[in-house]
């Protein structure tokens, strides 16, 4: 299990270090971090880690501001001596709030904690992967929409975008012919592959094949440029921008 700590005095890291790699032999403390600023470039430049130790009072401020910065995707436990953060911790990816000193119980407690949410999760998952191997024959293939007084069948590879606006759903096809659809958004994208489209935010779900270039945004959002282009910013909500990111690596 790989694992960073993020502790301003060393003591307490190096102590900390040990009571880990005697809880669970297979840790691995791949990072032990002092700031602000330290932690959130490491996080940015590597590989996110399986589990995050984290203190709350660093010497650059409340170790909060790193989320501000940076998608931390992975559990945290907070490990700190004050306890008025606790409601704030657990709104920070927290599964557990440790006062120091740490005792050694209550840290493999919060491990044997994280042990239970992963294998809870990776069950679902499987569960999850094999519904949809099951249903992969029954996603949608074409629209039928109204052109005039004729209809057009859309194969679903033509289509770019569906967006919702003033109540209602439009499709955009890659040739930036637009057509209205008398269904939702959430209708419809329970019809799709979701490998092949996202819902990037409310009012948004796009085809993969029309992101054209994805760029950073403020407040750890994503910027995305698409094609056919559109006349507004297409942001990914920062809620999503973890699941999106995986969702562009399959």
């Amino acid at each position: 299990m790989r694992v960073i700590i993020i502790e301003d005095e060393k003591p307490a890291s190096e102590k900390l270090q040990k009571a880990l790699e005697k809880a669970e032999p297979s840790v691995q403390v791949v990072a032990k971090l002092s700031s602000i600023k330290e932690s959130v470039q490491w996080l940015q430049q590597n590989e996110m880690p399986e589990l995050l130790l984290m203190d709350i009072e660093l010497g650059d401020g409340l170790s909060f501001k790193i989320f501000d910065n940076v998608t931390v995707s992975c559990p945290v436990i907070f490990c700190t001596a004050f306890d008025e953060y606790w409601q704030e911790a657990f709104e920070h990816n927290s599964i557990d709030y440790l006062l120091k000193p740490v005792r050694q119980d209550k840290l493999e407690s919060a491990l044997s904690r994280y042990d239970q949410l992963k294998k809870h999760f990776t069950a679902n998952f499987q569960k999850l992967t094999q519904w949809q191997q099951q249903t992969s024959n029954s996603y949608r293939k074409r629209f039928l929409v109204k052109r005039g007084d004729d209809y057009i069948s859309v194969p679903i590879e033509e289509v770019a975008y569906f967006y919702a606006t003033h109540k209602l759903v439009c499709l955009v096809d890659k040739s930036s012919r637009k057509f209205i659809l008398d269904q939702s958004l959430t209708d419809i994208e329970n019809q799709l592959d979701a490998s092949q489209f996202n819902r990037v935010n409310r009012k948004y779900l796009v085809n993969l094949s029309a992101i054209r270039k994805i760029k950073s945004h403020p407040k750890s959002k994503l910027l995305l440029e698409l094609e056919p282009s559109i006349n507004e910013e297409v942001v990914v909500s920062q809620e999503n921008v973890t699941a999106f990111k995986v969702w562009m690596g399959k």
